[in-house]
């Protein structure tokens, strides 16, 4: 890693953050576990930090003797100490980033990369036009996606003593206090500490889905539902100022959501959930606009003796139906608020999700509509306007004007998703009772014709009574006519899509336009109507290289280009960057999602249709993870123009989301740089393509052999890996409703991407995120010696794909560790199998960091990084005990000791390793 510049002022806040918590801590422990437990623990953080910092071979040996003697009851005090020192890393770190922001934007420094500012900066330097802009955003969307795939190991409980600290902390940073106010920050903070210490970190039972719904929807509570908003509003007057006119913009962006629909591998979704889903968001976010409006009735005191307010006004307060808004008397404004309040609660009281207890204000009428409510809205705003106070309504009343038209009564859209082969099923059974063709028997030419004439019949394929089904097939029918309920209660917007996992096939379309024609979401006749949006998921190496053929084959059928004038001629294609990584390697996974993506831009500019890509990214590098921005514009020429929806997954969804600072920098970055890959600057007319994807086609090819070869074909690679990782471990984690595996098989192949890179993290190999490339480039280097290595370097600077690959991959390394990995490998039974397959595994890492360091010429690694680097060091030293301990634990659980405390302190060990390494998933 690179070697540490000695600590800059600007960062000296962080150091002083830093020092503060880990105080905070240590006195915690000294009064809850005693002196004897607190000198311990700090005696081996001392040898760890010298051992990590100052390469001091004498006190890592001291450690490693220290961390192997020790007892069950301090190794779990130890576990959990060092895991919070990660988590308070983290906070000190997300405050710190937003501490130099503000401090940028304080000294009128040019606008950060990745903001608004920049990208607007950057597009009207090369002279693009508000009015371009504007014409992009309103055939613009942009979403970023929750998921509920499990690699959160904290409790939501552990997250809100987090946001507790930060809150303190950012009060200490940003107000000047009294002595009195310092000991009382002083003492809030330490309160937050002894219950974090005194909270369980793991959870006892296993989530359900309705669990993971009630966590998303924190999300919007703490960020989305406030910083949305505001970030339209910032965005319409940045392009008001630079248009000379105002500026209104339509909806572009929202955040979705899988978390209830997404059926895929868990069982436990099904139609009563999908609903529970979508009445908890409808319950949350009319909770927001009923806070709201309570607000603004405290602040919109005018009276009408001395303003004028207009007759839709006037109208409006006429219904207020609260006595004591009344009693207030001669302030219209109040009253207007009032009457809208009342209806909100009416309509959530009508949905059933809203649990205040008030008076007389659920006497009103609901709404029916949230254009209903934005009409009301529109009324106060207008008249607020007409007698000059429209700085007035400027403020909330506009926040709340966009949250409600981006929002709605849903709050977000729902994606559905199944498995093909569940469609598969469905269709053969559906048919077999109807007395239909034997679907399984026909090839793929014939199950489109059979597809196609039942899309056009009129006649339903669902039987409607006397007909029994498998539970699986009923099942997924109940959430099917469920999906159809809720869209005509809440509208379309609420279940837009249906994904369709490991498509491989026209057919495998079709058979979900069949299923939703059945419950009324899609008809040929007696009109063509598609109220969803079909969506297939190419996620393997093979499917992504058909990708462009089935593409094309969809295309030719009438029917379908009859569909999607429906959509506004928008297709959806997903792109799976975790299976795809799991199939073929990181190299070779990035390689054919971009190569997939620039033979489809091909196939709909040909077919005329437009093209959103929906980028299923995870949280760690070997599942398509990396800084969002770099991503996005690292991809095709063609492929984003204004539609692009990604993934949020696991722990990052904390990581980005939890903090609201910090979820506003991340919602900016995918609007900044959807922006600017919307408008690429022209490449120089000479420029020729070819011979750099000439090269990437040799080196995937290359790590592609080499990473199939460790992975799928040498003999007991399974066996391996699931002894030297906590592999087994990990489902006891209670961290998510989900299943590990879609099958419950041994093989990789049905294991889920998520386990197969969490647990590559935990034992600090990282192989998902590296493997094969070294191979690549030293075979590649051997044939091409110095001139290759320039053409490489080249590269590196020139082509942001190339660059943004290189960068996530140093990442990765950095955070992997050779010595510890062994360690790990110890943990085999068959010592003669571990160590043929790890010093494989070994030779590969080495080539892999000799590759990345000469490409990117850094003498070490993350050497243009310095941020990530002094991070890492920050937690280093935290994170390799626990990895230590972790190996103990797992030697002594996999030797017969079954005793709980073992199994909860190698828990403890996952957790606090996640919160280190934090994009570990």
């Amino acid at each position: 890693m690179a070697v540490l510049e000695p600590i800059a002022e600007k960062d000296l806040p962080l150091t002083r953050d830093l020092d503060l918590l880990a105080e905070l801590l240590s006195d915690t422990i000294r009064e809850q576990a005693g002196a004897l437990t607190s000198d311990q623990i700090e005696s081996i953080r001392d040898m760890a930090v010298r051992y990590v910092r100052e390469h001091d071979a004498a006190a890592g040996q001291a450690l490693s003797r220290t961390l192997s003697s020790l007892e069950l009851s301090s190794t779990i005090s130890l576990v959990r100490a060092f895991s919070y020192f990660s988590h308070l890393s983290n906070i000190a770190e997300d405050l710190h980033h937003n501490r130099r922001r503000r401090a940028h934007k304080m000294m009128g420094s040019a606008p950060q990369r990745g903001s608004l500012a920049a990208a607007i900066n950057d597009l009207t330097s090369r002279n693009i036009k508000a009015s371009e802009i504007l014409a992009l955003l309103n055939e613009t969307l942009i979403a970023p996606v929750m998921t509920a795939h499990p690699t959160e190991v904290k409790r939501k409980t552990i997250l809100d003593s987090h946001r507790a600290l930060a809150e303190l902390l950012t009060e200490r940073d940003r107000v000047q206090m009294t002595p009195d106010e310092l000991k009382a920050n002083q003492d809030a903070l330490e309160r937050v500490m002894q219950t974090l210490w005194q909270t369980r970190e793991i959870r006892t039972f296993k989530l359900k889905v309705q669990d993971e719904i009630e966590n998303g929807s924190t999300y919007f509570r703490n960020t989305f539902l406030h910083e949305i908003p505001r970030l339209y509003i910032d965005l319409e007057d940045k392009l008001s100022e630079l248009s000379g006119q105002p500026v209104e913009l339509p909806n572009f962006m929202h955040v979705g959501s899988w978390i209830g629909g997404d059926r895929d591998g868990n069982p436990f979704v099904t139609a009563e959930v999908l609903k529970y889903a979508v009445s908890r968001q409808a319950g949350v976010v009319l909770d927001y606009y009923f806070q709201q409006c309570q607000k603004l009735e405290n602040e919109l005191s005018m009276s009408a003796r001395l303003v004028q307010v207009d007759q839709s006004l006037q109208q409006l307060a006429e219904q207020a139906t609260d006595d004591v808004a009344r009693k207030g008397g001669g302030e219209p404004y109040r009253l207007a608020v009032s009457a809208i309040r009342a209806r909100v609660f009416a309509t959530a009281a009508k949905i059933g999700t809203f649990h205040h207890t008030l008076h007389d204000v659920a006497h009103a009428a609901p709404y029916e509509l949230p254009q209903e409510l934005a009409a009301d809205l529109a009324i106060i705003a207008n008249s607020l306007k007409a007698h000059g106070a429209a700085k007035i309504a400027a403020g909330r009343l506009r926040r709340l004007q966009r949250a409600v038209s981006v929002f709605g009564f849903h709050m977000a859209p729902v994606d559905m998703r199944q498995y093909s082969g569940m469609h598969e099923k469905m269709i053969a059974e559906l048919f077999d009772r109807a007395g239909l063709e034997d679907y399984l028997s026909l090839d793929e030419r014939s199950r489109r014709v059979v597809l196609l004439r039942e899309l056009a019949s009129p006649r339903p394929l669902i039987c409607p009574y006397d007909v029994e089904y498998s539970e699986d097939v009923q099942k997924e029918l109940n959430i099917l006519k469920a999906a159809a309920e809720i869209q005509a209660q809440y509208g379309e917007e609420v279940l837009p899509n249906y994904i369709i996992s490991n498509c491989d096939s026209v057919s495998d379309i079709l058979e979900v336009a069949v299923l939703l024609n059945d419950v009324g979401l899609v008809s040929l006749a007696p009109q063509v109507r598609s109220k969803v949006n079909i969506i297939p998921l190419f996620e393997t190496i093979p499917d992504l290289r058909g990708s462009d053929v089935i593409m094309t084959e969809l295309f030719a059928i009438p029917q379908w280009r009859q569909l999607l004038a429906c959509r506004d001629g928008v297709q959806e294609v997903m792109l799976g960057y975790s299976d795809s990584n799991k199939d073929g390697g990181y190299l070779t996974s990035n390689w054919e999602l971009y190569k997939a993506e620039l033979k489809l831009v091909d196939v709909f500019n040909k077919a005329g249709f437009k093209m959103r890509l929906f980028h299923g990214r995870g949280g760690t590098v070997g599942r398509g993870g990396g800084p969002a921005y770099d991503a996005i514009l690292a991809q095709p020429a063609g492929s984003v123009n204004g539609q692009i929806r990604i993934t949020e997954q696991g722990e990052v969804i904390a990581a980005k989301y939890a903090d609201r600072e910090v979820g506003r920098r991340n919602l900016e970055i995918l609007v900044a740089a959807t922006l600017e890959s919307s408008f690429p600057p022209p490449c120089p007319p000479d420029f020729d393509p070819l011979p750099r994807r000439e090269l990437m086609e040799k080196l995937s090819l290359r790590a592609y052999q080499s990473y199939r070869d460790l992975v799928y074909a040498t003999p007991d690679f399974v066996t391996y890996f699931r002894e030297s990782t906590p592999i087994g471990e990990i489902p006891n984690l209670n961290i998510g409703s989900r299943p590990s595996a879609r099958k419950a098989t041994n093989s990789i192949a049905d294991l889920r991407a998520i386990p197969w890179v969490f647990s590559w993290s935990q034992c600090r190999l990282m192989l998902p995120g590296w493997y094969g490339f070294g191979t690549a480039i030293s075979e590649y280097l051997k044939e091409n010696g110095e001139e290759g290595l320039k053409t490489l370097r080249h590269h590196y600077k020139t082509w942001p794909f190339f660059t943004s690959s290189i960068s996530n991959m140093e990442m990765v390394l950095a955070k992997s560790d050779i010595a510890i990995a062994a360690r790990y490998s110890e943990l085999v039974n068959d010592q003669q199998l571990a160590q043929r397959i790890f010093s494989r595994i070994k030779d590969e890492w080495q080539r892999a960091v000799d590759a990345v360091l000469a490409i990117t010429e850094h003498t070490e690694l993350l050497g243009d990084n310095p941020m990530l680097a002094r991070s890492l060091a920050n937690r280093l030293p935290y994170l390799d005990p626990l990895n230590h301990l972790q190996v103990e634990l797992l030697k002594r659980m996999r030797s017969g000791d079954e005793s709980e405390d073992v199994a909860h302190a190698v828990h403890l060990t996952i957790n606090g390793i996640a919160a280190g390494l934090r994009n570990s998933g």
